[in-house]
């Protein structure tokens, strides 16, 4: 008999450092503008930390890489969700009550939006492409959402793409507001990418440049 091939689970620092990030974001928005109270994402987040630690003690078991893999993607729409109502939020008072807004709340509510969007996406993309983390380790079949320059290469065959690298990804997409190296494959990809960087470049143009506006008059 062969010796049973030891599955690669991607580590889980990264994504745990991932979201406390994004809890300290949060919790620096002001509190008119956050959409759920902090004790509930205080409370989400714990279980989504709980179901990330359990995948690698469980040695990658399918129950808890998909329990994972919907408490995080859930967590992420919610994110997003509040994003944009919190964006919205932004852009109201500017019109509305422009002269009752500092420049600094803008500034500091506009990198805030833009970090969360960013740190959110990269988790989308992190859990969608080729199956999910462990999915993609251990399964070369899987078709891929995104193209990335190493799977071009030859002395890459057997690289496959970890979250730094979805992180990046979502970064550019933030930044450059359109594919940089690495190309969407499938639709789903599109859209995904077309959305950050909608929310990424209203949140620039709109709120940071008129918080930057009104700090430099």
């Amino acid at each position: 008999m062969k010796p049973e091939q030891r599955k690669f689970i991607e580590p889980r620092w990264p994504i745990v450092i991932t979201i406390l990030i994004a809890l300290v974001l949060i919790r620096m928005l002001p509190e008119r503008i956050r959409i759920f109270p902090i004790w509930l994402v205080y409370s989400y987040l714990t279980v989504m930390i709980i179901c990330i630690f359990a995948v690698p003690i469980s040695r990658g078991k399918l129950i808890w890489r998909t329990t994972e893999k919907r408490v995080m993607l859930l967590f992420c729409i919610l994110s997003e969700f509040a994003n944009l109502i919190s964006l919205g939020y932004l852009i109201r008072e500017m019109i509305i009550r422009s002269k009752d807004v500092s420049g600094l709340e803008l500034l500091t509510s506009s990198v805030s939006i833009w970090i969360i969007n960013v740190l959110a996406f990269s988790l989308i993309y992190w859990q969608l492409d080729r199956g999910g983390p462990e999915a993609r380790h251990n399964n070369n079949s899987l078709i891929p959402e995104w193209l990335f320059p190493q799977d071009s290469i030859d002395e890459y065959k057997n690289w496959k793409p970890v979250f730094v690298d979805y992180l990046f990804l979502s970064y550019t997409s933030a930044t450059a507001f359109s594919p940089t190296d690495v190309l969407p494959l499938s639709s789903r990809s599109k859209l995904l990418m077309m959305l950050q960087s909608t929310i990424s470049l209203v949140t620039i143009v709109v709120v940071a440049s008129r918080a930057i506006n009104i700090l430099g008059g």
